[in-house]
């Protein structure tokens, strides 16, 4: 369900999902990158790969940052 925000934080041009402990980024042959919400596989409110910008989303957590 993408239809609640968790955070605060300001969505980039993709979205949410590239900063996303939740998501897995695939890329294909053709060099196309697609966001896997890891959550699909679990819970059905959640798309398998969402449509890109997601902007509020109740799965969001954002990923740590690194140093």
């Amino acid at each position: 369900m993408m239809d609640d925000s968790r955070g605060r934080e300001q969505p980039g041009p993709f979205g949410l999902c590239p900063r996303c402990v939740n998501v897995q980024v695939i890329t294909s042959n053709r060099g196309a990158r697609f966001f896997l919400c890891r959550l699909s596989l679990t819970d059905p409110r959640f798309p398998k790969y969402p449509p890109i910008p997601v902007v509020e989303c109740t799965g969001y957590a954002p990923r740590p940052l690194t140093p």
